[in-house]
């Protein structure tokens, strides 16, 4: 089932929108918190967003900006602000789409729809998972945490996927292991003590302290 994000400051009209797109098969969330998005988009992970431009606090091609740094789900802004300078705005921030208020719904229907068809149909998931404000795109293999990209290897970046999977249970040593063999990389224990403490290294760098717990003689956990 695709997950559609409404972020829409007008009640009605994110109203109207959700009952609409759960007709057809999908479940809709509207945003609440409109002084900071970008925590309830990377917890409820959607398929596709819907934006308006006029928001309170901060605008949509603010919010635009901030989801492109953690993501490449589909953006469709829908405004009523539908000059071609706000329709070529929309574009240049990373919308995939714009949708003039007022509109009708069935066309809606067609754009999400269509834009949904040609995302995922070849692209999979937007593989996000988020923890504490740091955001691992798994697609890409990429960690951000305030804006900030961390470069990680590839065992860094399996070793902290497979903790984030399993986030508040704890990972033994040797599941490690395991799942890192099972992508071709044959490390032995020492050799992921070091990989272990690498990566607490970078992300202690980037400010994310304690992000990783060690459970003695078990394994590790981040909770």
């Amino acid at each position: 089932m695709y997950k559609i994000m409404i972020i829409e400051d007008d009640e009605v009209i994110a109203g109207t929108i959700s009952r609409h797109i759960e007709t057809w098969g999908c479940a809709a969330h509207t945003a609440t918190d409109f002084r900071d998005i970008l925590p309830e988009f990377l917890s409820y992970e959607p398929h596709l967003v819907l934006l308006d431009i006029c928001l309170p606090f901060f605008d949509g091609y603010y919010w635009c900006a901030e989801i492109r740094k953690v993501s490449k789900v589909p953006i469709i802004f829908i405004s009523s602000v539908s000059d071609n300078m706000n329709i070529v705005m929309a574009v240049g921030m990373g919308g995939d789409d714009f949708i003039a208020k007022p509109f009708d719904l069935s066309v809606l229907t067609a754009k999400v729809q269509a834009l949904l068809r040609r995302t995922y149909d070849f692209g999979g998931s937007p593989g996000l998972i988020g923890h504490k404000g740091a955001v691992l795109n798994v697609n890409e293999a990429v960690l951000t945490y305030n804006g900030e990209r961390i470069e990680l290897s590839k065992n860094e970046y399996r070793i902290l996927h497979t903790l984030l999977e399993n986030k508040s249970r704890i990972v033994s040593r040797e599941q490690i292991m395991t799942r890192l063999w099972e992508t071709d990389s044959y490390i032995d224990d020492n050799t992921l003590t070091v990989n272990i403490a690498r990566l607490r290294k970078k992300l202690d760098d980037a400010g994310l302290y304690h992000f990783i717990a060690t459970k003695k003689g078990i394994g590790y956990v981040i909770e």
